[in-house]
């Protein structure tokens, strides 16, 4: 079987390939300009950016896989928090608020055939005390991450609910990536 490449860094959708039984052969990180297009909506900003990913490392004769992660509040697409102050800033935004959290997967099989699924999650957040926005800040769980937060760590103790794929929020959608994997001829 040809081999598989996961066009990203994160450990997360290592791990999340793992349950569903898959090894990437290789890890091969791309790098793309992230910055959305004026007036582009988060689905299709989360689409572009998962579809550029896996066209940036493809090769000939091997499965490429990559993903992206979007936290929208309406249409506005929050950053991936890279300091205390757009943690912050993301978490004061979710809070008490329902927001939606897309992930975009795309699979590029060995003959160059191309397909890629969106997940669409609604996440509910309790309102936030200043005090546990803090706490948080103070785990530095955040920084790094699409919204400010990681729903399968700390965070998760302020969901009051969700609404859709649970590993779409951690950054990989395994049921649409197993439907992605064996559409294109890879066995799991």
């Amino acid at each position: 079987m040809s081999k598989l490449v996961l066009a990203s860094a994160s450990p997360r959708r290592k791990q999340l390939l793992a349950q569903i039984g898959v090894t990437p052969d290789a890890i091969s990180p791309s790098d793309i300009d992230e910055t959305p297009i004026p007036g582009e909506s988060p689905r299709a900003y989360a689409e572009r950016l998962g579809i550029e990913k896996a066209r940036a490392v493809h090769v000939d004769g091997q499965f490429t896989l990559a993903g992206d992660t979007v936290v929208a509040l309406g249409r506005r697409i929050l950053p991936k928090a890279e300091t205390d102050e757009e943690v912050q800033a993301c978490l004061e935004l979710v809070s008490g608020r329902a927001h939606h959290v897309i992930t975009s997967v795309c699979l590029i099989a060995p003959d160059g055939r191309v397909a890629h699924r969106l997940s669409d999650t609604r996440v509910i957040v309790k309102r936030l005390t200043a005090g546990e926005i803090a706490a948080y800040l103070a785990s530095e769980e955040g920084i790094g991450k699409a919204g400010g937060y990681a729903i399968q760590g700390l965070f998760g103790a302020h969901i009051k609910q969700i609404s859709g794929s649970y590993t779409g929020v951690m950054g990989l959608p395994v049921h649409e990536t197993a439907q992605l994997l064996t559409g294109l001829g890879y066995r799991l």
